[in-house]
């Protein structure tokens, strides 16, 4: 495993980070979770992401009951803050209290003193930024956070999240947490170009596209027990499972088969390969998953690769 630093930060994570959304605490039992983090550790990731939301909680439970005992300095947390997790008026957003609070509530739930990285789940329009900011920075001067994020936010938004926390004498976000993968490069539009600039580094989510790049759905066929044969848990991905994108994923997995590798190695190789992205967060239910998407870390895409990969599913404008 190769560890990036995260951004323009002194924090280095692995090049691949095991996430939760979608798995742990509810898709993925607790022994299963163990497992998981058992095989991720073997092959060196030590970078976890979480949220509070993730199975309403349950998700940090588990996460925090499979590192219970580790030295903690090994490991680093990262967990988001923004969507409801009650139903009272403050139980959602970025106001000072919900962030406060959910910060708290996800300490208990991890069994740890601090997280490495607390996200902003999404830009919350309801709450001034500086509220938000100045929240976030507190947590970092307090020691329950040692840096601060954001997820899924505009570079425009990130942009004036940091004006703010330089303006206070503040650290600012050193990560953004977007949804990149070769199904879905919009990021690189904006939010790339202003993150290089402000040294704002990415963990990009769903780099295999909901599993739809490891070529397991082609043909339409949905195999029992994977996600898009799962009603609760597919809407995320049905936008990819229309033919023609099947079809260019058909022709994605004959190149990998050419290079010699898995398509889900090239896929997250290929998130890596991109300028400003640090590490790529990956689901897994299964430990040989864990170990198959670890073997991306390290692994080089020379430039004619890259450019068959942009014919094959162009580039964001």
């Amino acid at each position: 495993m190769e560890y990036r630093r995260l951004g323009r930060s002194g924090l280095r994570v692995s090049e691949v980070v095991l996430g939760s959304w979608l798995t742990y605490g509810s898709s993925v039992d607790e022994p299963g979770t163990a497992a998981c983090v058992r095989a991720a550790l073997d092959v060196g990731i030590q970078t976890f992401d979480t949220a509070d939301v993730y199975a309403l909680g349950r998700a940090e439970e588990v996460l925090g009951h499979a590192i219970a005992g580790l030295p903690r300095t090994d490991l680093v947390l990262a967990t988001k803050v923004f969507w409801p997790t009650g139903k009272g008026p403050n139980d959602r957003g970025l106001s000072r209290k919900h962030v406060v609070e959910s910060c708290h509530a996800s300490l208990r739930r991890l069994g740890t003193d601090y997280v490495d990285v607390y996200q902003c789940h999404r830009f919350d329009p309801e709450v001034p930024l500086e509220e938000t900011v100045r929240a976030m920075e507190d947590l970092v001067r307090q020691g329950k956070a040692l840096y601060w994020g954001v997820s899924m936010w505009t570079g425009a938004q990130i942009a004036d999240g940091l004006r703010l926390a330089r303006a206070a004498g503040g650290y600012g976000c050193v990560c953004n947490q977007p949804e990149l993968s070769l199904l879905e490069r919009s990021i690189e539009a904006e939010v790339l170009p202003v993150s290089r600039r402000e040294g704002v580094g990415q963990w990009v989510f769903s780099p295999l596209a909901q599993g739809v790049l490891t070529g397991k759905y082609s043909g339409g066929v949905r195999p029992p027990g994977t996600r898009a044969a799962d009603t609760q848990r597919n809407r995320f991905l049905e936008p990819y499972l229309d033919r023609k994108t099947l079809e260019r994923v058909d022709r994605f997995a004959a190149l990998a088969a050419e290079l010699g590798m898995p398509p889900a190695r090239l896929a997250l190789a290929w998130c890596l390969a991109q300028p400003g992205v640090d590490a790529v967060v990956v689901g897994a239910t299964r430990p040989e998953q864990v170990r198959e998407n670890a073997a991306a870390s390290g692994t080089r895409l020379d430039g004619a690769t890259l450019r068959r990969l942009d014919a094959l599913f162009p580039p964001a404008h």
